[in-house]
């Protein structure tokens, strides 16, 4: 058995990864954070099973349960292998889940790509509007171009042909769940549908002014949320005195 972390930041489709920098960085130094990343090859096809199982390799190495936090498809399997091993996690942190993980991202865009009588680039340019609010038109394309990668190269649950299902619901493990209250994706009605999932201990919070990637905009107040469930949930897990929560 290897040291274990205290908390592990999951990550499935990495491209992404420079919107969770802020707030790793701001989690990591109070609490040992580590981060596990899923990179999927050209000739691998898109299978959560092989994913859940590449996680559950990991977590086995390690000696004690963990903290487990994901942003939106890192979170749908975060939650996932909670259900089917909920020994090996302390907690669940969700960003920008909803109670139904299935309603991702990729899902709005392949929804948008069958109803929108327009090309691909322009129904990318719209998701990135919808995702990260008004910005000037290169960032725009440059965001959209982003997204192209991850929906070709990385892991994506959904296709033009097929949407996959996963079981709503929660898990036995505490639970914190965040969105952003500007969220189209998992707006305040997918938000709030995790209420008779939630256990004693379990918390709902909202970003006042944020969007998808709120994590990301708003760093300070979301590591100060985590922390304090955190210490919650472990008192003696958090070393430094947590940062006061913002508004």
């Amino acid at each position: 058995m290897t040291h274990s972390p205290e908390a592990l930041w999951l990550g499935v489709n990495p491209s992404l990864s420079h919107f969770d920098r802020r707030l790793c960085r701001l989690l990591n130094r109070q609490v040992d954070l580590q981060h596990w990343g899923y990179h999927q090859t050209a000739d691998e096809p898109c299978c959560l099973p092989t994913v859940l199982s590449l996680l559950d390799d990991y977590l086995r190495s390690h000696s004690q349960p963990i903290h487990l936090i994901g942003h939106g498809l890192s979170g749908a399997v975060g939650l996932l292998y909670s259900r089917l091993h909920p020994d090996r996690a302390k907690s669940l942190t969700l960003l920008s889940v909803g109670s139904n993980p299935a309603v991702s991202w990729h899902a709005h865009y392949y929804a948008l790509r069958n109803r929108l009588p327009c090309d691909r680039q322009r129904v990318l340019m719209q998701m990135a509007n919808m995702l990260f609010g008004t910005q000037s038109p290169p960032k725009i394309v440059g965001l959209a171009k982003l997204l192209e990668k991850v929906l070709d190269t990385e892991l994506a649950p959904h296709s033009l042909t097929h949407h996959q299902d996963l079981a709503p619901g929660g898990v036995e493990v505490p639970l914190l769940v965040c969105h952003g209250a500007y969220d189209v994706i998992v707006d305040a009605n997918a938000h709030s549908r995790w209420q008779p999932c939630l256990k004693t201990g379990d918390r709902l919070w909202t970003c006042p002014a944020g969007r998808h990637f709120f994590h990301h905009t708003h760093a300070p107040q979301t590591s100060a949320v985590i922390l304090d469930f955190w210490q919650y949930t472990d008192a003696p897990l958090v070393r430094a005195p947590l940062i006061e929560i913002l508004s």
